[in-house]
């Protein structure tokens, strides 16, 4: 399976996307089976999304909080004390690492950053 040329060509993609290739026998409901002429080559397994939303409590003790301590360390300081630029890239290394997927991560990331939810959006705008 992983020497077929389409699952080569596709394996950084599946890692970018926390996915997994799979036998197509060992294959599920849910997985993505690819095929080569007619043929199943290699399965595709997305990973799981949660089907509720994460409670905010949830966020501030766990998700959010974590990767704000991370960026922080990662660019050696306190966030409200970054730089207007500093301020930008934390956001984009947030987004990077999925801290946005969590409810009411805006107003977290906000608090911590000194900013409004209203610029922190302004720099996810301005990034696409």
């Amino acid at each position: 399976m992983a020497e077929h040329p389409l699952a080569r060509s596709i394996a950084p993609l599946v890692e970018r996307l926390n996915a997994e290739l799979i036998d197509p026998a060992d294959a599920r409901a849910d997985d993505v089976t690819l095929e080569w002429n007619g043929k199943p080559v290699v399965a595709v397994r997305l990973p799981i999304k949660p089907t509720k939303p994460i409670k905010a409590e949830k966020v501030v003790d766990g998700g959010v909080r974590s990767l704000l301590v991370e960026v922080a360390e990662e660019l050696g300081g306190p966030l409200r004390e970054l730089s207007r630029g500093e301020k930008q890239r934390a956001v984009l290394l947030l987004e990077a690492r999925g801290a946005f997927e969590y409810r009411k991560s805006a107003e977290i990331v906000a608090e911590a950053l000194g900013v409004t939810r209203f610029t922190v959006y302004n720099y996810l705008n301005r990034a696409r």
